[in-house]
């Protein structure tokens, strides 16, 4: 642990980042999953609304620092070929 204040205090905000970072990558997961999920069903307006949500939290999460842009570009590329992919 550090000795200097403000260093002790970088520390617990980084953690606070670092826990906040994370719940915010497990709510895209979590999100991708259930529209995989709906893909398999067949129901075409729920996977509307899951897909919307996907795309929202991954542009949401770009504006916030969390996840780089190519990164959420690429999950929800993949998500799409996914779906596609499955409903066929």
């Amino acid at each position: 642990m550090a000795n200097i204040k403000s260093a002790k205090k970088r520390v617990l905000i980084a953690e606070a980042n670092r826990q906040r970072n994370v719940a915010f990558k497990s709510s895209i997961k979590t999100a991708v999953k259930k529209a995989l999920a709906l893909a398999t069903e067949g129901d075409k307006d729920a996977l509307a609304t899951a897909i919307s949500s996907v795309y929202k939290l991954c542009d949401k999460a770009v504006s916030k620092g969390v996840l780089h842009k190519n990164t959420a570009a690429r999950k929800k590329s993949r998500l799409v070929l996914a779906i596609k992919k499955l409903e066929k």
